[in-house]
């Protein structure tokens, strides 16, 4: 079988951009099992509950679910087991000073295979605040709205 090549979007975290400010992202591996892999390869997986996590100078996910390979045996995995994050010593020490300091947190955004390996979109977060989900949306219609009105005043014209 061939290698492949380029990004194959697994699973997306669409709540997580909505509840948090995205301040900073990282591009980090997983420490799976087989069946993992295989349940991954069918496009299952869901990280809405999922959150990451500094432990031991380790970072790890906790709660991600990965469902059951369909075709395993007694060999399966659990579902929603902690899982180790693979980084760099050097962002792991510079993510954990800002989640211990500054009160960020760890928020997983999409998984995803890249050159046959799975990845996982980490990304450095801060609360948001009600008003502050308003004002997004407020600013998402806004714009929906004045690209419609462009919309039909290009359709008047032409």
């Amino acid at each position: 079988m061939a290698k492949e090549t380029g990004q194959k979007l697994i699973a997306q975290n669409k709540k997580a951009r909505h509840e948090y400010t995205i301040l900073d992202t990282y591009e980090c591996g997983l420490v799976l099992t087989g069946t993992e892999v295989k349940s991954l390869r069918e496009g299952r997986a869901n990280l809405v509950d999922g959150y990451a996590y500094i432990q031991n100078h380790e970072a790890w996910i906790d709660n991600v679910f990965i469902p059951e390979y369909s075709q395993g045996t007694w060999t399966n995995h659990a579902a929603r087991r902690k899982r180790k994050l693979l980084l760099h010593k050097l962002e792991i020490r510079k993510i954990e000073t800002k989640v211990r300091d500054a009160g960020h947190t760890l928020v997983p955004l999409s998984l995803y295979f890249k050159d046959g390996r799975v990845k996982l979109e980490l990304a450095l977060a801060v609360g948001k605040k009600l008003y502050d989900k308003r004002q997004t949306l407020r600013e998402k219609q806004d714009t929906r709205e004045t690209a419609r009105a462009v919309a039909a005043a290009r359709r008047r014209q032409g």
